[in-house]
């Protein structure tokens, strides 16, 4: 145990002093999500109580500025920047929650996307980390984007580009790496990656990740592939596809798979169970 004691010691000291307080970043989003989307309308009666609150969370969010990998003159003009930038957050996200609705027969209603989807959640959380990693902000980022993922199964990197009205459905397991670029009103279900085809070092400035464009439908477990794989406007690609090349526009993109029922009795055929 004294070992380990002086290996973390020693890592500390000569870690990065620079990265962010992970404790309070996920306190930070986890309460701006909630004042913005869930307890606002029940919890607070009164706009001045709401501008108390709005107060609080930005000092909180200048001590978090001043744990990470910034100055102080900086973190003013960060903090500034994001909460300027805010209402366009609040209404783009607003955009994205009526797409769901609209989308998602068993949504019900504002409510219910709001507080329970965990795919609403998921865009919020990527479109503040975003603001911040066109920031420079590439530890704080990634600190958020972890937050969302670990709460809902979704790994969007904060360096994507993600158009308007976007809806994830169920969610689990979604991966939508750095320099994938998504247009508007894109749908996406379950266990669908946008990942990268090479994922050599080397290419790390080049762009890694497809483009889907505007009105795309991409049903669950879907995979696409490539920084030069392009899924032209309103296109649906079915679930399980394996895609590495282009689509043109309006394409049905699907997979074929044989399934076979029959009567158990009589069954001939032998059955290799191994367990």
């Amino acid at each position: 145990m004294k070992e380990l004691v002086s290996e973390i010691s020693l890592r500390n000291k000569n870690g990065q002093s620079n990265f962010p307080d992970k404790f309070l970043a996920d306190e930070f989003i986890d309460k701006l999500y909630n004042l913005l989307f869930v307890s606002g309308a029940i919890k607070y009666k009164t706009e001045e109580e709401l501008t108390v609150e709005f107060q609080e969370l930005k000092s909180l969010f200048f001590d978090l500025l001043l744990t990470g990998e910034t100055s102080e003159e900086n973190a003013i003009t960060i903090c500034t920047d994001l909460y300027k930038k805010l209402p366009l957050i609040y209404s783009n996200a607003m955009l994205d929650a009526k797409a769901i609705l609209e989308f998602d027969p068993a949504a019900h209603s504002w409510d219910e996307v709001l507080h329970v989807y965990p795919g609403f959640y998921a865009i919020v959380v990527y479109r503040i980390s975003n603001f911040l990693w066109n920031k420079k902000l590439t530890f704080l980022s990634r600190l958020f984007s972890e937050r969302a993922h670990s709460k809902t199964g979704i790994d969007i990197h904060p360096g994507a580009q993600i158009g308007k009205s976007f809806a994830i459905d169920h969610g689990t397991g979604i991966v939508i790496g750095e320099t994938a670029v998504i247009g508007n009103r894109v749908k996406i279900y379950q266990g669908v990656t946008l990942g990268a085809l090479n994922v050599a070092k080397d290419n790390a400035s080049k762009k890694r990740h497809p483009t889907i464009e505007n009105d795309v439908i991409i049903y669950g477990n879907a995979t696409i592939l490539g920084g030069a794989t392009v899924i032209g406007r309103e296109s649906i690609i079915g679930g399980n596809v394996w895609l590495t090349n282009s689509v043109p526009a309006n394409s049905v993109v699907f997979h074929k798979s044989e399934i076979k029922i029959k009567n158990k009795i009589p069954f001939d055929e032998p059955i290799n169970f191994i367990i």
